[in-house]
């Protein structure tokens, strides 16, 4: 059997916003949120398949993922994006039309934001340079992930307003581990 090659990532604190955020102390603390849903895509623009764990993998991402075999939309730009989380709380707002920038709610389904992690309770703009865990899994916090175009083009809705500045987190993998839907997730420092 042939090992597939490392994708290329940036560790999440040589990421300049993670870097850069890791520097300044502050930041929500005094949280607990929880691990809502798990999501994979085989390959780029593939549909995201719920699983009810995950293996994740330090320095490659979450086992069975297009970016942990190097093969996202994104991957042959390095960057932090061993797993993606976003916030519940984010869709949530979408689908009751907060803030009033398209023509009305827009609801996403867990799998719909592309995202690997879904979450509640957890300030996720406030986790950038920060390391923090989900489960026996320990990630840190490399940078905001920014909507985009080609989610919109996916879905076929307008997202990219709505999603700016709570489009999620990218981060790095410190420990990995499985992770499963109900795990607690928790600020290390």
């Amino acid at each position: 059997m042939t090992e597939m090659p490392a994708p290329r990532m940036i560790p999440a604190l040589a990421h300049p916003a993670g870097a850069a955020a890791a520097e300044v102390p502050g930041g929500a603390t005094g949280w607990s949120g929880r691990l809502l849903h798990i999501h994979v895509a085989p390959a780029a623009s593939y549909e995201m398949e719920e699983r009810a764990e995950a293996l994740c993998v330090a320095g490659r991402g979450i086992e069975g993922d297009r970016y942990f075999a190097g093969i996202g939309t994104y991957s042959a730009k390095p960057d932090v994006r061993e797993v993606t989380l976003i916030e519940q709380e984010a869709l949530d707002a979408l689908a009751r039309n907060d803030p009033p920038l398209q023509g009305g709610p827009l609801r996403l389904a867990p799998g719909d934001h592309r995202r690997n992690l879904t979450v509640v309770g957890v300030p996720l703009n406030h986790l950038v340079g920060r390391r923090f865990r989900v489960g026996e899994v320990i990630l840190c916090g490399g940078r905001l992930n920014f909507p985009c175009k080609y989610l919109e083009e996916l879905l076929g809705m307008p997202v990219y307003l709505p999603l700016f500045n709570r489009s999620g987190l990218n981060c790095g993998i410190e420990r990995g581990g499985l992770i499963r839907p109900g795990d607690p997730v928790a600020l290390l420092d």
